[in-house]
């Protein structure tokens, strides 16, 4: 898959990721990356990256990282478990996400994702999501 077809797939329907002004950058196939401002629509009361936020971010790309390890006319993905660490705010810029798989498995998928400040490179937070890998229904037959 490319990245553009991947933006097209995830830009079909208003998303979370919409809301949160989540972009899609840049897709390898070590890697997915992704950029979210850090503004009104990310902060915590007191005008800090929220830490959900972060989280939102971090699952937006391990889920669509994973999607991009399997037959989507097939399987699909959904979370298992996530977790994030958050080690420093951010008042404002933009944050960038870098998924990086480190299992693809036939029923399970383990993601790290790496959120740093775009500016200064910082580590902003660390997360680990596991993707369960489900196979779709197969189509009844036409009668």
């Amino acid at each position: 898959m490319k990245l553009e077809q991947i933006k097209q797939w995830v830009g079909t329907r208003p998303t979370l990721a919409d809301a949160l002004g989540i972009e899609l950058t840049a897709l390898t196939d070590d890697y997915l990356e992704g950029r979210m401002p850090v503004d009104g629509r990310t902060h915590q009361p007191m005008g800090l990256l929220h830490g959900g936020a972060s989280v939102a971010l971090a699952e937006t790309l391990g889920s669509v990282g994973a999607a991009t390890k399997i037959d989507p006319t097939k399987q699909a993905c959904v979370g298992l478990e996530i977790n994030a660490n958050h080690l420093k705010g951010v008042r404002d810029g933009h944050v960038i996400g870098r998924a990086t798989a480190l299992h693809v498995g036939r029923s399970t998928q383990v993601w790290e994702i790496r959120i740093t400040h775009e500016e200064t490179g910082a580590l902003v937070c660390i997360s680990r999501i596991t993707m369960a890998i489900i196979d779709l229904p197969a189509a009844a037959p036409k009668a």
